[in-house]
């Protein structure tokens, strides 16, 4: 894992903070999603949706690999275009978003972005609320080794909290 000594710069003059959540299709990150707008729209930041494309294990031929980089690509773009509807009727039309895609591990590609961008303040993941764990992105990133070396707070909004839940907490 890479190791950020990047001072944050989220408060000083000409930057700003943002918080970072990673868009997938996890029903949990819709809360994760609902959380770090309504905590934008309070302290007058950006919200970055991040969406990793996962490289598949095995690609043959250059082709299969430059259509799975489309096919993701567009799929991204259509989960933005989607939460960016759902935050519009929820009332966060006026929040601030910046919508980034990347190739990679996700942790890597997270480590990566945040160490880039010195106005992330925050990571938002949602925790989900299967018997099997919180997820695969909340337990790499925010337990085990990696948690004391991580380079921003990341805050974990159980998959279980609705909008108006969100609203009476963030």
């Amino acid at each position: 894992m890479l190791m950020t000594t990047k001072k944050r710069r989220s408060f000083e003059a000409d930057h700003f903070r943002k918080f970072l959540i990673v868009i997938d299709e996890s029903p949990e990150m819709e809360s994760a999603l609902y959380y770090a707008a309504s905590r934008m729209q309070r302290s007058a930041g950006t919200l970055v949706m991040l969406y990793v494309i996962v490289p598949q294990e095995f690609q043959h031929w250059i082709n299969v690999r430059q259509q799975q980089i489309e096919e993701e690509t567009a799929k991204a773009k259509a989960l933005f275009r989607l939460m960016r509807r759902k935050l519009n009727v929820a009332g966060y039309e006026n929040v601030a978003c910046e919508e980034i895609v990347r190739e990679g591990a996700k942790g890597e590609e997270i480590r990566k972005l945040i160490d880039e961008d010195e106005d992330i303040a925050v990571l938002v993941l949602g925790a989900s609320e299967d018997t099997a764990g919180p997820g695969p992105l909340v337990s790499t990133l925010a337990t085990g080794a990696s948690m004391g070396s991580f380079p921003i707070p990341i805050t974990i909004v159980p998959g279980t909290l609705g909008l108006e839940d969100v609203r009476t907490m963030a």
